[in-house]
C-alpha cells in the first residue's frame, strides 16, 4: 500500500542522506521525495512517498524516528489529509493540434507558461489522478519533457469522521 510519509527534521547537512541511506540501507523504495523549510528556523519538512506492507511502514518509522535529526513523523494515511504534486511539461502544438491542446490545458485548470511556434510549456497543480490524466491525454501529442514534484502534504484542519 501507497504511505505518504511527513517527516519533520533539523535543517543541517548530512540529514537528507542519512534519511534516504536508511531506505536503501534496507532496500526500501522512495517513489517520491520532497523537501522544504518550514516556518521554524532550523527546520525542514521531508514528505517521502513509498510502498509496502503495514509491517514494513512501521519498521521504516520505528528507524527514521531513531535518527537524531528527526524531530517528528506523522504516517498522513493514519490521518486525512490533503496532498498536491506539480508537473512542467512541454508538449507539440502544431497549427493543427494547438487548439486540443489548449482545451485540455483549460478543463485541467492548467497555466501556460512559455509558447513557440511548435510547442507549448505546461504548467499544472494536483492529485497524482489529475497529474495522471493530464498526462494520458497530452501523450498522444508528443511530450518533449517534463519535471515533477514530489508529492506534498499537508493534515487537514476538520478531522470529521465519515
Amino acid at each position: 500500500m501507497r504511505h505518504t510519509l511527513s517527516v519533520l527534521v533539523e535543517n543541517e547537512p548530512g540529514v537528507l542522506s542519512r534519511v534516504a541511506g536508511l531506505f536503501s540501507g534496507r532496500g526500501f523504495n522512495i517513489e517520491s521525495l520532497n523537501v522544504a523549510p518550514t516556518l521554524e528556523d532550523g527546520v525542514s519538512l521531508m514528505t517521502i512517498v513509498t510502498d509496502g506492507e503495514e509491517l514494513i511502514i512501521e519498521q521504516i518509522k520505528k528507524q527514521l524516528r531513531k535518527l537524531i535529526t528527526v524531530i517528528k513523523v506523522v504516517d498522513m494515511n493514519e490521518v486525512k489529509y490533503v496532498d498536491r504534486e506539480m508537473i512542467l511539461l512541454k508538449v507539440n502544438a502544431t497549427e493543427q493540434t494547438r487548439a486540443e491542446v489548449l482545451r485540455i490545458v483549460d478543463i485541467f485548470r492548467c497555466k501556460v507558461v512559455d509558447v513557440s511556434p511548435t510547442e507549448l510549456a505546461l504548467e499544472a497543480t494536483g492529485d497524482r489522478g489529475k497529474i495522471k490524466a493530464l498526462t494520458n491525454l497530452l501523450v498522444r501529442f508528443g511530450i518533449k519533457e517534463l519535471a515533477r514534484t514530489g508529492s506534498v502534504a499537508m493534515r487537514r484542519s476538520m478531522q470529521i469522521e465519515d
